[in-house]
């Protein structure tokens, strides 16, 4: 007796969202990359398109950040204080698709750097290599709306990915965004309710429906994993329902999330229990990006150059083995 997969079909599919632009699109980048376009579940080929592979995206920052692992620093060491040659050393060396340049340092309490600085960083980083590039501003709405219409301005053209607004804070960059050609990140507390309503302000806004990433919030191993996973699950099965408010590509933060828990960064002589602790971080940071891979994720910021290598491999290998791009 033969056995049927059953499969279910959706009404809708997930918007495309293109990062970067080219020297015929105005811009400066070596090419472009699209997210989302699936009209299924994640890597659920038999019921559905998933034209567009999920993408890994690697971080530098303008000010050495305090709490930096040490089997990080391994890697990092001779560019950790350099934001354009760390950008090229995780392209040319560590295969990122993206650079995400964090500008934690411009925050009042964290440094306190100048619009000016930050723009120099940004210039840095643009030249130094021609992957779609992510801008993510500080975390406190003064200052953030300072420099981030700035950074807006500076690279009016390239459609670079601005993270991020949020419902307090979203009508001055998502006006940079508009003016100057850019795709914005619109971040939730790991609400459905509140994920949807902040797009609905944005669109409200006349902001182009075809500009918006969202970014869930999500917990790392062991810090609400399975919560943010359930939330991005609720986010993505309501999108391919038809809800187009809730049907745009996601991107997610592993690398940021994992290396900031104990467990990747005790000392291993405080915790010899738990294992080596250069692997430490690269299982934490793995075993999280694969769960929101599975999630619906389709644009991950990772720190550890052995974990972008696994997600890649793996992503690259799941869409061989079943027929995809």
């Amino acid at each position: 007796m033969a056995f049927e997969i059953p499969r279910e079909t959706n009404t809708g599919s997930i918007a495309e969202i293109t990062l970067g632009a080219t020297s015929e699109q105005g811009g400066t980048r070596s090419h472009t990359l699209t997210l989302g376009g699936s009209s299924s579940l994640p890597f659920h080929f038999f019921e559905g398109e998933q034209p567009h592979p999920p993408v890994v995206a690697m971080e530098v920052f303008d000010s050495v950040p305090t709490k930096y692992p040490e089997p990080l620093l391994d890697y990092y060491r001779d560019v950790i204080d350099n934001p354009g040659e760390m950008a090229k050393k995780c392209v040319e060396e560590y295969g990122a698709e993206l650079i995400s340049v964090r500008l934690e340092g411009t925050h009042p309490e964290k440094g306190n750097k100048s619009v000016d600085e930050a723009v120099e960083i940004v210039q840095k980083v643009l030249s130094s290599v021609s992957v779609p590039l992510i801008f993510t501003g500080p975390s406190h709405f003064e200052k953030n709306n300072e420099v981030m219409k700035k950074v807006c301005e500076v690279t009016a053209g390239e459609n670079c990915l601005i993270n991020y607004v949020e419902t307090d804070n979203y009508k001055t960059i998502a006006a940079a965004c508009i003016a100057y050609g850019h795709t914005l990140v619109a971040q939730s507390p790991i609400d459905v309710n509140l994920a949807k309503q902040l797009n609905i302000l944005l669109t409200d806004m006349n902001f182009p429906a075809d500009k918006i990433v969202m970014d869930p919030l999500t917990g790392t191993l062991g810090y609400g994993l399975e919560y943010t996973y359930s939330i991005m699950e609720r986010i993505r099965t309501d999108g391919l329902a038809g809800d187009k408010m809730l049907a745009f590509p996601m991107l997610v933060t592993p690398g940021y999330e994992s290396f900031n828990v104990k467990e990747a960064r005790a000392p291993q002589k405080d915790y010899p229990d738990w294992g080596d602790l250069a692997q430490r971080g690269i299982y934490w940071e793995t075993a999280t990006a694969v769960s929101l891979l599975v999630a619906g994720a389709e644009l991950l910021i990772l720190y550890h150059p052995q974990s972008v290598e696994i997600i890649k491999s793996k992503i690259a290998e799941i869409f061989a083995a079943e027929g995809g791009e």
